[in-house]
């Protein structure tokens, strides 16, 4: 089971529809709906979380679904992160462990 924050799925499929079109937007979200994925809304906790991270790795330009990612695997003990953005998450440093796994 993958968990997902909920702001991961909506800027994929932001990004493929403006890229490929709306059919390919389409062809994205099936899938998704079979997968064996866990989404998960963003509380309040997380939103401050995201901003403290933001801010504390201001250089680094860490974007909101990134911080969400972050949050949200901190929240719940996540040490395991799948993500084509390795730089964000080899250097950012979570409250519940030393580093995270990043995957692939």
């Amino acid at each position: 089971m993958f968990v997902v924050p909920q702001l991961v799925l909506t800027e994929t499929a932001c990004l493929v529809g403006k890229l490929l079109g709306p059919v390919a937007d389409a062809s994205y979200l099936r899938p998704m709906a079979e997968a064996p994925l866990d989404c998960y809304a963003i509380d309040g906790k997380d939103l401050l979380r995201m901003a403290a991270l933001i801010g504390t790795y201001a250089d680094l330009r860490i974007g909101v679904v990134d911080a969400a990612v972050i949050a949200v695997a901190e929240r719940l003990g996540a040490n395991d992160v799948a993500t084509l953005d390795h730089r964000h998450f080899t250097v950012v440093r979570p409250r519940h462990t030393k580093a995270f796994t990043v995957f692939p």
